[in-house]
């Protein structure tokens, strides 16, 4: 899988505002808060990349579904399944 982003950026201290229970609970389990963050936000980045890709290429994608319903695909006399 192609990283989403520069892993040897560097890193940059920021301040966040977080429930003081989970934050407890967190150091109790001793969960890394930067290394969470990161993975959590890379997953948010995918789902949201993806979200508006499928926005931006709505009407490509429904042209070429209604291209397939109407010829088929370039396979269909080869598979034979």
């Amino acid at each position: 899988m192609t990283a989403i982003y520069d892993s040897h950026a560097s890193k940059k201290a920021t301040n966040l505002s977080i429930n003081s229970d989970l934050l407890q609970q967190a150091k109790e389990l001793k969960i890394n808060l930067s290394q969470s963050l990161e993975e959590y936000l890379t997953q948010k980045i995918i789902k949201k990349r993806s979200e508006e890709w499928l926005v931006q290429n709505q009407e490509a994608i429904h042209e070429y579904n209604e291209v397939v319903h109407a010829r088929g695909v370039f396979s269909d006399g080869l598979r034979r399944f």
